[in-house]
């Protein structure tokens, strides 16, 4: 007999509960390492790769090898081969808050019938340039608007954007000092 799988906004939520079972009984396998390679093209140009990551206890592959561009636009002397570095933090922002969302939202049997995420961020290309060392080098402030459909009551949806935001690893990263360290190998 075949089993029935039960998804609610897209998550398997048996296979949810499963591997949020497995995490709380063994810790270790909680523990992720993300790993990307990246490259310069050309001027502003660059390409980064992700194939591998190591989680649930052992280095592991993709399904597929992901090759993301980077570059800026004509106005910053770009050639607009893909989002700017900047621009691909708000990608990541975005894309980390609107799953923090839903696997949440899954997790409490709320159904999402529509989800969009609207970023808007500032920044001052003088920090960037040395023009100025009292202005920052990245993003003064980050805005996001949700868009949420739902048949669930505004104080439900409200707890989700704020667990949204509480969860999310990007959001995180972004709110609070992550260390950050870099060597040098010539070659």
């Amino acid at each position: 007999m075949a089993t029935q799988t039960t998804t609610l906004n897209g998550v398997d939520i048996e296979r949810l509960r499963e591997t949020i079972h497995n995490l709380k009984g063994n810790p270790e396998l909680a523990k992720v390492q993300h790993r990307a390679t990246n490259e310069w093209v050309d001027g502003a140009h660059c390409r980064t790769t992700v194939s591998d990551y190591y989680g649930a206890g052992e280095d592991r592959e993709h399904a597929q090898r992901f090759e993301l561009h980077a570059d800026e636009p004509d106005v910053l002397l770009g050639e607009d081969h893909g989002p700017s570095a900047t621009e691909a933090l708000l990608y990541a922002l975005s894309s980390c808050l609107n799953t923090t969302f839903v696997y949440h939202a899954a997790a409490r049997g709320v159904q999402i019938d529509e989800l969009r995420l609207d970023l808007t961020a500032d920044l001052d290309l003088r920090g960037f340039l040395g023009l100025s060392d009292e202005v920052r080098n990245g993003y003064s402030s980050i805005r996001v608007t949700f868009h949420v459909k739902s048949p669930a009551p505004r104080e439900t949806i409200e707890e989700l954007v704020e667990l949204a935001q509480k969860r999310s690893p990007v959001f995180d990263m972004v709110t609070h000092e992550t260390p950050v360290s870099a060597k040098l190998e010539l070659g």
